[in-house]
């Protein structure tokens, strides 16, 4: 037991440190998926999250060169109960470990992560820091106080420059505004004929216009959706001009663009299972979800925003549109990485609206 974690309410964990040897103060959340760590691991969206995994064995099929969600992963740290060194899998080409060495994210393992869970459940997220097993509380509580909150994390993790994703025989032309894009979503964009241009977060409306896309694709992302000033601006000036899907932090964007309010949930939805009805069709999707903030419902109504999605478990806003301005978003992941494949269509929807 050389490592711990203190909680802001000043409750301890011990555990033994792997990954990078270092201290850290994140915003803990938790996740309750069952497999996927390595898309975990390298979505921009945990930005400054330390993220406790609910299965409790994790690194058991390592790190494969193809599943990656970003070059450069940006995930504040790992809490598991059991992590596994010696990987069962002929893809795997690094450990866990080995990763998050590289990419100076620190973990710890043998937490009661059931008890930990249950913490963040009932109190809600909270800042925790990662330190060295010896540090004593009042240091440790001192130090998650000094730490302010961060508010830049969408420019640390945005494309500098833009890039290109290009597909043979394309037959469309999409721009996606990259606040933090997991790959998975620009390969399903591929995969349905598109040739796909990710430009940087604060990017223009006049520079988006001047590629002449049949599209505009707005990204997840990490923080707070308010602190996305520029973004919720091109929304205003391009809304009715082309095609608009969003997804996650674009989901909240589209909603604060049209006058609606978001807001800060207690510990979020993280994981491949929550199910979600489509208000549209009446059916129910299991979903992949990963977000801290969510839309208000009831703002939605004084707005040209109609709700077309909704969350069973606690009724939170999962998806909206504008018929009439060829927009629309989804507050979970379709392209599912990791997680089921119920919601797939919605991409074929933005193909629909880009064909007429």
């Amino acid at each position: 037991m050389d490592k711990k974690i203190v909680l802001a309410d000043g409750t301890e964990f011990y555990g033994k440190g792997f990954g990078a040897d270092r201290e850290a103060v994140n915003e803990i959340v938790f996740n309750t998926s069952m497999v996927g760590y390595q898309e975990i691991l390298s979505d921009p969206s945990y930005t400054d999250q330390m993220v406790v995994m609910t299965y409790p064995l994790i690194g058991n099929y390592g790190i494969t060169d193809d599943d990656y969600e970003t070059k450069f992963p940006s995930i504040g740290g790992f809490i598991v109960h059991e992590y596994n060194d010696l990987p069962s899998n002929f893809r795997y080409t690094k450990t866990l470990s080995e990763v998050m060495e590289e990419n100076d994210i620190p973990g710890i393992s043998g937490v009661d992560t059931r008890q930990l869970n249950r913490i963040i459940r009932d109190k809600g997220s909270m800042q925790v820091i990662i330190t060295d097993a010896k540090t004593p509380k009042e240091e440790a509580l001192a130090k998650i106080k000094a730490t302010p909150i961060p508010h830049d994390q969408v420019s640390r993790v945005s494309c500098k420059k833009r890039w290109f994703s290009r597909t043979p025989q394309h037959k469309f032309d999409v721009v996606a505004i990259d606040c933090g894009i997991k790959y998975n979503i620009i390969r399903k964009l591929n995969e349905l004929g598109c040739n796909v241009t990710v430009v940087p977060y604060n990017i223009t409306a006049e520079e988006i216009m001047a590629f002449q896309p049949d599209g505009l694709f707005l990204s997840n992302g990490p923080g707070d959706p308010e602190d996305m000033t520029t973004v919720i601006e091109v929304i205003r000036k391009l809304h009715g001009k082309l095609p608009i899907f969003g997804i996650c932090l674009g989901h909240q964007m589209i909603s604060l663009a049209y006058g609606a309010k978001t807001y800060k949930m207690k510990f979020g939805h993280r994981g491949g299972n929550h199910p979600v009805k489509n208000l549209l069709t009446g059916k129910i999707e299991i979903t992949s979800q990963n977000h801290s903030y969510a839309v208000d419902p009831e703002s939605l109504k004084s707005t040209d925003l109609e709700l077309t999605h909704i969350n069973v478990l606690d009724n939170t806003a999962e998806g909206m549109r504008c018929v009439k301005d060829k927009i629309f978003s989804i507050q979970y992941h379709p392209e599912s990485a990791p997680g089921p494949q119920d919601s797939g269509y919605l991409f074929k929807e933005f193909i629909e609206l880009m064909k007429k």
